[in-house]
């Protein structure tokens, strides 16, 4: 009798774990990214740079997962000569970034069970959320250049240019992009590559340490810097259903 008991709830632990396969995720993911990025601040000209990000993902279900990013990155601008910048500013900034954000996946809101093309379409994200830039800028603060291809009103060649060199900001980062899934034995998302775009708005003036007068010079614009980011996840921790299924081919 007590074999034929344990016999039955094995069987029945069976059926229900295989009926469960394609409804679980792992709750937590770790994440390391790379990035390409560029500023947008005062100084016209600017360059690219890569950059790095570790991230701890918590999956609040598969298609909307909440990130704390750790990120390293540079950004620089300007030079010495006319063609970089009119007054001779050029920067160096090597910068973190502390920021949480949350992404919100189609396949959430919508139905995919009867469509390919629902189902391909449902992993494409937007996202936003928030955070903190610790800069760390070299700058160039004299002006070199003065007259016609110097500062307004004929300004003096010894003016030096306002701003810090260290600062702290807050950034608002606006993303969207698309991610890959990759399934282990038990038809679980266990490896994730995404592939996406991340636009962040910072507020204040640290991002190239610059923050000339407005009676000066154009200086109306908020600080910016762009990302072509590649990220890959690895899951873990505990197994938790999702209300449909999440691989449906």
């Amino acid at each position: 009798m007590k074999r034929l008991l344990l016999f039955f709830v094995f069987t029945l632990a069976a059926i229900t774990s295989k009926a469960q396969l394609g409804y679980n995720y792992k709750e937590f993911a770790i994440g390391l990214d790379v990035s390409y990025m560029r500023g947008y601040t005062n100084i016209q000209k600017q360059f690219d740079h890569p950059a790095a990000s570790i991230n701890f993902i918590y999956n609040y279900s598969p298609y909307i997962p909440i990130t704390a990013e750790l990120q390293f990155g540079n950004l620089s601008g300007g030079g010495l000569t006319p063609n970089l910048d009119r007054y001779g500013r050029q920067y160096a900034n090597h910068f973190e970034g502390l920021i949480v954000h949350g992404d919100f996946m189609l396949g959430e809101a919508i139905d995919y069970s009867e469509s390919g093309f629902l189902n391909i379409i449902k992993n494409f994200y937007i996202g936003s959320g928030g955070g903190i830039i610790f800069n760390s800028n070299t700058v160039q603060r004299t002006n070199i250049y003065y007259g016609e291809n110097g500062l307004p009103n004929d300004g003096s060649p010894d003016y030096v240019f306002p701003g810090n060199n260290s600062s702290i900001n807050f950034t608002i980062p606006l993303r969207f992009g698309y991610e890959f899934k990759i399934y282990n034995g038990y038809e679980e998302p266990y490896i994730a590559i995404d592939l996406g775009y991340t636009h962040n708005l910072v507020f204040g003036e640290g991002l190239d340490g610059y923050d000339d007068p407005s009676n000066k010079f154009k200086n109306n614009a908020t600080n910016q810097y762009r990302q072509f980011v590649a990220t890959v996840k690895f899951s873990f921790g505990n197994i938790t259903s999702y209300n449909k299924l999440i691989r449906r081919f």
